[in-house]
């Protein structure tokens, strides 16, 4: 295993090395020591509201080249198929699973650097929590991978019988536990996908279920932020008529603003999670004469 990083480098999520010339130190948003699962749940918005408009802009930028990339797919394929309903259909659907994939991708790395970077008292904007994740793209790209492929796998044998899907539930909460701090590991610890994957289940160990706990908490959020979001598509459609273009413009960008939204919340939560496991479990948060924490 790598030796243990200071926390200036681990919040920067960047070799030192070839870090840019820093701003003067700013205090982290969130404390650096072990939290309570109340904190868990709280200490992720405030980092948002402390880095609102490099989220909103990277956010919003992924959002729409998302939204228009979908689009593109669905109006290629249903020129192709002569307007056909059920290729236009299929299309949209496919479309927009991909460009869930990439969306989470490209915003999970990003907002787990820039949070990192806040721990270490760096602010980064949007383009310098892009460049921070692209550097580490190759195992953030595996991560994101074996993510999708554990969450189908789990729900489909979970989805066998009615009966087991609330099962599968909490057993795919527990797996998303133990690799919680994947990506906040990839970043700051310059960690390969199988390092980190074992030094996540290590830093979790002993909060197995409280975190389990708080991905699913996070999960019933989620679903409250649905029902408005998914409710500006259907309320829009009362002007621009059901015309199939506007309401698949509108049913598309309302499930990807749901997406997005949800993503920035458990990515800066995979980030607090990660100083608070490192906190609990290795002491970060503990001055020691003579060396630098």
């Amino acid at each position: 295993m790598r030796p243990v990083e200071a926390v200036g480098a681990v919040g920067a999520g960047i070799d030192p090395a070839r870090a840019p010339a820093p701003t003067p130190p700013s205090p982290p948003t969130v404390p650096i020591r072990p939290l309570r699962f109340r904190e868990l749940l709280d200490e992720p918005f405030a980092l948002i509201q402390a880095h609102i408009r490099a989220f909103a802009a990277l956010g919003g930028g992924v959002l729409v080249v998302t939204v228009l990339g979908v689009l593109g797919v669905t109006g290629l394929v249903s020129h192709l198929t002569d307007g056909s309903d059920d290729g236009t259909a299929w299309a949209a659907i496919l479309g927009t699973a991909a460009g869930v994939w990439l969306l989470r991708l490209v915003l999970r790395g990003t907002i787990v650097a820039i949070a990192l970077a806040d721990f270490g008292g760096v602010r980064y904007g949007a383009r310098a929590g892009l460049r921070a994740a692209g550097r580490r793209a190759g195992p953030l790209v595996l991560a994101q991978v074996m993510f999708t492929l554990t969450g189908i796998g789990v729900l489909l044998v979970g989805s066998l019988l009615i009966v087991t899907y609330p099962v599968a539930l909490i057993w795919l909460s527990y797996v998303r536990a133990r690799r919680f701090v994947v990506e906040p590991v990839v970043l700051a610890e310059q960690a390969g996908f199988g390092v980190a994957v074992g030094r996540s289940k290590e830093l979790v160990q002993g909060a197995d279920w409280s975190i389990a706990g708080l991905w699913l908490t996070q999960r019933i959020i989620f679903a409250v932020l649905a029902v408005p979001a998914f409710g500006i598509p259907f309320f829009l459609s009362d002007f621009s008529g059901t015309h199939r273009w506007a309401f698949i413009t509108l049913l598309v960008g309302g499930l990807l603003l749901v997406v997005t939204v949800g993503e920035i919340i458990e990515a800066t939560s995979r980030a607090v999670c990660y100083i608070d496991r490192r906190c609990a479990r290795e002491g970060i948060d503990i001055p020691i004469p003579g060396e630098t924490r």
